[in-house]
């Protein structure tokens, strides 16, 4: 936090402006995370109707998407902010982009739950998808409290996570790879538990990649293709 100057201006009004966006950005990543969990538990319960539920609210995370990005243009235009306040202005920008992805890949769960009700025969994989599932959340919830507390320790300890879902993914595809040659008939419906568990992994990489900018953020350090050990160290 010594490291910005957000929140220090001459201007209240400007002060004013920058934190709404910080305080925007956070509420959209909390109905984003509600998405997410909403899409888990529809896959879980087989819950059409919060798979639906999931699915009619994507409108809204693309409408605070762009209600977001029209007002950093604004700040951008009328205060040409410099320093700590331009990196602030573009990790909003890419943060949005990145949960409004997130928010699509919640729905796409959200889709494929709605095609697996009334699957029995799929429900012994839901185990390791359901643990999937969590480990992103709590990436996402990690990036996104690192971003309110512009806590890099915090963002590398999230961001280190990303090997781990990595793992966990492709150990699961093996899985379902290893279900379906026992079963062919279960083909059609490991296919929807596969595109579920690669949204997930997606999720994982958003969330990653969020944690990324709250470090560029705090230390003005791209570390986009640096190595996790040389991001920790410095």
């Amino acid at each position: 936090m010594e490291n910005l100057n957000i929140g220090q201006h001459i201007s209240r009004r400007y002060n004013e402006e920058l934190e709404d966006i910080r305080n925007r950005v956070l509420a959209m990543g909390g109905l984003v995370e509600q998405q997410l969990q909403d899409a888990m538990s529809a896959l879980e319960q087989r819950d059409e109707d919060l798979a639906a539920k999931v699915v009619e609210s994507d409108y809204q995370v693309n409408a605070m998407e762009v209600a977001i990005d029209e007002e950093c243009n604004v700040v951008l235009a009328r205060r040409q902010p410099a320093a700590s306040d331009l990196r602030l202005i573009v990790a909003v920008i890419k943060t949005i982009t990145d949960l409004e992805r997130i928010g699509d890949e919640a729905e796409r769960i959200a889709h494929m739950a709605g095609k697996l009700i009334g699957d029995e025969k799929t429900s012994r994989l839901f185990t390791q998808v359901r643990h999937l599932g969590h480990h992103v959340r709590g990436m996402l919830h990690g990036a996104l409290d690192a971003f309110a507390h512009l806590d890099t320790e915090k963002a590398v300890e999230v961001w280190s996570e990303d090997r781990m879902v990595d793992r966990e993914y492709e150990s699961l595809m093996r899985e379902l790879m290893t279900f379906m040659m026992e079963d062919p008939r279960s083909i059609p419906n490991i296919v929807q538990v596969m595109f579920a568990a690669r949204a997930m992994e997606r999720i994982g990489d958003r969330a990653g990649n969020i944690c990324e900018y709250v470090i560029y953020l705090v230390k003005g350090k791209d570390v986009r293709h640096t190595r996790l050990d040389q991001a920790g160290e410095e």
